[in-house]
């Protein structure tokens, strides 16, 4: 027996430029990155339990002087160990992971497109994002999900146009 198939999600995740841009993305093999060094137990259940290939990615430069949306991505695959976990070279070390018992994991996300930058101001001016984890005061997550109208709404008012998959 096989199982429905769910709607697709919608997820933002951040990213520093300076480790993996937009750009940076859409000029690997594919436009596909592993989405590495996440250490935060919340966004790496997100992605362990309920992120999907072909779930919708605005993929979010973080940790920068203008910090936004500065694309549109998808997920590429399903979860797997990160390896940077268990090199000791690795800003992303983890002492406690074993190859056996891994504690941290990636997916690979493909870049569809790059955007004009959507700044945070932007994003708290439309109303229809009021509720949008990432302008929650406070939220500091990697990765959060995106409802499916905040994703409409960012898709139609700020960048004017649709992504791959989005029917609306």
């Amino acid at each position: 027996m096989t199982l429905p198939e769910r709607p697709a999600r919608y997820w933002l995740m951040k990213s520093e430029p300076d480790e993996c841009s937009i750009d940076d993305a859409l000029a690997a093999p594919g436009a596909t990155v592993p989405w590495t060094g996440v250490r935060n137990y919340q966004a790496r259940n997100f992605m362990r339990d309920e992120m999907r290939i072909g779930d919708g990615v605005l993929f979010y430069h973080s940790g920068c002087p203008e910090p936004g949306i500065a694309g549109i991505a998808r997920v590429a695959s399903g979860v797997r160990a990160d390896p940077a976990q268990f090199d000791p070279a690795s800003h992303y070390y983890d002492p406690k992971a074993t190859p056996d018992k891994p504690r941290w994991l990636l997916l690979d996300v493909q870049a569809i497109r790059k955007t004009r930058l959507v700044r945070l101001a932007e994003l708290r001016a439309h109303p229809a994002l009021a509720e949008m984890r990432v302008l929650q005061r406070g939220n500091r997550l990697s990765i959060t999900p995106v409802q499916e109208q905040e994703w409409a709404a960012i898709l139609r008012d700020c960048l004017g146009g649709k992504a791959a998959g989005q029917s609306n």
